[in-house]
């Protein structure tokens, strides 16, 4: 079986663009947050209103484990923006994107009723931008660009124990 499938020139182009853009978006995220000194996530937290909103809420009343969540999540947005905009760690980036994402979902469903204090951009029933971007993460997850363009494509060769642990 081929590791590296053949990619037409236009479904390179395109996948690599949804993957600078995704990329970049989590990238940006994690940016503004770490330069913020009085971002937090507290707020989001309190105005769960997921299946697991309970859990989200509970996490709000612990000092040291709010710090801990919010280094976490501005952390996490940084490293799989690079990792996806460089093509390093890129399985690893694409699924961390997605669980990171799944989280936002549980906490902020797009259900019939749910009013938060910050709106949605638009109207989603179901489905939001969040969503949206999971799906194309996952497409991303199987569909490895950084085999071709990207730091994995080095490591790939350097370091053959990265591959066997599914790393890249």
């Amino acid at each position: 079986m081929k590791t590296d499938p053949y990619y037409t020139q236009a479904q390179l182009f395109w996948l690599m663009l949804l993957r600078l853009f995704i990329g970049w978006h989590f990238m940006y995220e994690g940016l503004v947050k770490l330069m913020n000194p009085h971002w937090t996530s507290l707020p989001y937290l309190l105005d769960s209103k997921g299946p697991a909103a309970s859990f989200f809420i509970e996490l709000t009343q612990h000092s040291a484990l709010m710090n801990f969540i919010n280094l976490a999540n501005e952390w996490t947005l940084l490293l799989v923006g690079l990792g996806l905009t460089l093509g390093v760690f890129y399985r690893l980036s694409s699924v961390g994107g997605m669980i990171l994402l799944l989280m936002y979902t549980l906490s902020h469903p797009s259900f019939i009723g749910a009013d938060y204090m910050m709106p949605f951009e638009g109207s989603y029933l179901w489905i939001d931008k969040n969503m949206v971007e999971f799906a194309a993460l996952g497409l991303l997850c199987v569909f490895r660009t950084s085999h071709i363009y990207g730091i994995d494509r080095i490591l790939k060769k350097k370091c053959p124990v990265l591959q066997k642990f599914k790393l890249i």
